[in-house]
């Protein structure tokens, strides 16, 4: 049965987000500003985290992965996908222990377009291609290109290595076969969002690393990058902000074997000594969220080792503002900073082909 508050909260997105100037949204949303660390909460974010609260969205360290896997896809439903006019199909990729289903987003262009590999976030258990679907409709339209979602082995019943193990056979696959996709051989890129930003910088890596094709950039949104420790954002956005530090643990309890797992690169990138020649980075990191500082000190890291990083924290958003995108103004503006330089440098690798083909 439909939670009353929910089908509620959805009318509210139509009516409120859009159209009620930020002193209303705030009153709707019970209080005053919410600030912290000297930022600020988006108005339109601060009624939402109310309307979740009152649709009593159920932490996750409460729940069973099968319970919690259901929790997000009720609640993704609140999030209307945006009206483009891309085309979708269903894709099997051979993986390393057996198909990986995938789902093939195209947009309303004439090829040679890009194609960028998406691995959704859920801390490696839950959420899957329909909970991330609003998030690579708006990327495709947003950038023009074909986006390739990749459903990766969840934990706990295939813990670490096994999504990276699809994340890296996934995008090799997209890579050698993105003609066929309708896409340019020359302009693959990869792209998640929280444990899915996570795979997106560990599969750039091993694929630099392990010769072959190499993504032309990665886009990670909010990563996981660090799992090793907590950082000073975990402390101070422990809980309140969609994602919590029970939620994280709970993830980490679920996807690794061990506990010396937590310093393998693979697993915390943030650790891995050689992030040289590594591609352009696309950082965004939320400010109201405990993964922030990870995320931020990752991309000083690549920096430091000579890669370009375009990083951008977006002050007033919380964990999950990508897939907020089509709801919430202030999450599509910021996603929308992210997609603007990723398109930046697949029109530079496309003219950096041209050149080596004249």
């Amino acid at each position: 049965m439909a939670n009353p508050v929910l089908a509620a909260g959805r009318r509210l997105v139509s009516l409120a987000f859009e159209k009620l100037p930020p002193p209303v949204l705030r009153l709707l949303s019970g209080g005053g500003e919410t600030t912290r660390d000297g930022l600020v909460l988006e108005p339109d974010v601060q009624l939402l985290l109310r309307v979740l609260s009152l649709a009593g969205n159920r932490p996750l360290a409460a729940s069973d992965p099968a319970s919690a896997r259901a929790e997000m896809r009720r609640v993704t439903e609140l999030s209307p996908p945006p009206a483009g006019r891309e085309t979708v199909r269903p894709i099997s990729i051979p993986g390393p222990a057996g198909a990986i289903p995938a789902r093939l987003y195209r947009p309303a262009l004439p090829a040679p377009r890009a194609l960028v590999v998406w691995y959704h976030g859920g801390g490696w258990v839950v959420g899957d291609l329909d909970t991330h679907d609003g998030a690579c409709r708006f990327l495709c339209d947003a950038t023009g290109s074909a986006v390739l979602s990749v459903d990766y082995r969840l934990a706990p019943e295939n813990r670490f290595p096994a999504a990276v193990d699809d994340a890296l056979a996934a995008f090799r696959w997209a890579a050698s076969n993105a003609e066929s996709l309708g896409a340019d051989p020359s302009r693959v890129a990869v792209a998640g969002d929280s444990a899915g930003g996570n795979l997106a910088a560990v599969v750039s890596r091993l694929a630099v690393r392990g010769g072959g094709p190499r993504p032309v950039a990665q886009m990670l949104v909010y990563p996981v990058t660090d799992v090793s420790t907590k950082h000073p954002s975990y402390r101070l956005f422990s809980e309140g902000f969609l994602l919590s530090e029970a939620d994280m643990d709970w993830f980490k309890g679920h996807y690794l074997p061990s506990a010396e797992a937590a310093r393998d690169p693979r697993v915390s990138p943030l650790l891995a000594e050689d992030l040289e020649g590594l591609p352009p980075a696309i950082v965004l990191t939320a400010g109201f969220d405990p993964l922030r500082d990870e995320g931020e000190a990752y991309a000083r890291r690549l920096e430091r080792a000579g890669v370009r990083v375009h990083l951008r924290r977006a002050d007033g958003q919380i964990h999950g503002f990508f897939s907020l995108a089509t709801m919430l103004p202030s999450a599509r503006a910021a996603a929308a900073w992210g997609t603007g330089r990723l398109s930046h440098e697949l029109d530079l690798a496309a003219r950096s082909a041209s050149t080596r083909t004249a």
